[in-house]
């Protein structure tokens, strides 16, 4: 498959689905879809006229979506209510309401997922992506939440530990996600920090404060992600890093490790290389062991995975790989990246185009689609 015609062409596919009455972003959506479609077929079988079938395959994607989205809104609308809208505070007490939405008669999970709506604004779908649960069982979680709380005076806040899983939940959906919600979540943080002078606050600031220094350099002009490898470090912002690593090291030196230290640890670890070939995957390695003591996540495992194939080999990392459940998602595209890494590319570009198509955002469905285009691309050569 010619990823320069693929390239070429989609601009032109874009158009032809707006001339339909499509709007522009979901153009680009059914479009990505129609590249994963090309990138398993075309390798084999490239047609005779590549617009028209990507047009077609693309309206055809466009078409089902569009039922989707119609049955999905059908659903929500049915479970959940939203409360009446009402005057707005001039203080800013966003803070506060994060600590009186995580309430005592609340779950974690719940009051976590009822804060994300219903103050940092994120929609339904958006939290159940960053709970990987069905978008319907989120729905009926918050609505559940909305009942518990309806008749309750919240004289008994919540406790810190919500409040913080909720501010990195915010903070992730605002750097990777359709709202920017990023700055909020850091400027929310510092106020918690402030107030609490707790070593675990801290360690939350000093890894988003590590990982939004990256951020100018993770996206290139057309939206399309840069890997971490990849990246150009002189675009990361050195002040940011330099107050992460600060806060950090104040935090670590109270002997009172919890997740978000050991995160923000390994953050600094990838700030600190002057290139990514210095990286000290070792010691990445040995936080990660720290991470999954502390958490035991199956998200944890997934990226000790990588680690390990960075700093074992690829055969090391596809051991470790084996260990973990392989329906979490961004398992296929790690599974891509390290047969790409042991040499084996046509399992490398099937597990690429496998795993764009349940990539939870346009930028890295598109990603991902450019890797599994380019390894057919080598392969044919």
């Amino acid at each position: 498959m010619d990823e320069l015609l693929l390239r070429e062409l989609t601009p032109a596919v874009i158009g032809v689905l707006t001339r339909r009455g499509v709007d522009f972003a979901t153009a680009e959506d059914a479009v990505q879809e129609a590249l994963i479609q090309a990138a398993l077929t075309w390798p084999d079988r490239q047609p005779a006229d590549p617009k028209g079938w990507l047009v077609t395959v693309a309206w055809r994607k466009f078409l089902d979506a569009r039922r989707s989205e119609i049955s999905r809104r059908d659903r929500e609308q049915r479970v959940e209510v939203e409360p009446p809208p009402g005057p707005a505070e001039t203080a800013d007490d966003t803070l506060q309401l994060f600590f009186l939405c995580a309430h005592p008669s609340l779950t974690p999970a719940s009051a976590v997922a009822l804060t994300l709506r219903a103050v940092g604004g994120l929609t339904t779908r958006q939290i159940a992506q960053a709970y990987l649960v069905p978008e319907a069982t989120m729905a009926q979680r918050i609505s559940r939440a909305k009942r518990t709380v309806a008749d309750v005076r919240f004289d008994q806040p919540g406790d810190l530990a919500t409040v913080r899983r909720v501010l990195y939940l915010v903070f992730n959906e605002g750097y990777t996600g359709d709202v920017d919600l990023a700055a909020e979540a850091i400027r929310l943080t510092r106020q918690l920090a402030s107030m609490t002078d707790d070593e675990e606050t801290a360690g939350l600031l000093a890894l988003m404060l590590l990982h939004h220094a990256r951020r100018p350099a993770r996206t290139r002009r057309d939206g399309s992600l840069v890997p971490l490898a990849e990246q150009d470090r002189s675009r990361w912002d050195t002040s940011l890093i330099a107050e992460g690593v600060a806060i950090l090291q104040k935090a670590l030196a109270r002997d009172r490790l919890g997740e978000f230290q050991a995160q923000a640890a390994i953050a600094a670890l990838h700030a600190d290389a002057p290139r990514a070939e210095e990286t000290d995957w070792v010691q990445i390695v040995g936080w990660y062991d720290e991470l999954l003591r502390l958490t035991e996540s199956p998200v944890v495992e997934l990226n000790r995975a990588v680690a390990i194939g960075e700093a074992g080999g690829p055969v090391a990392g596809l051991a470790a790989l084996a260990t973990v459940d392989p329906g979490l998602p961004r398992h296929t595209a790690v599974s891509a990246y390290l047969h790409e890494k042991a040499g084996d590319l046509r399992t490398a570009a099937q597990l690429y185009a496998d795993a764009a198509r349940s990539a939870p955002n346009l930028a890295e469905r598109h990603h991902l689609t450019l890797q599994a285009a380019r390894i057919s691309q080598s392969l044919r050569a």
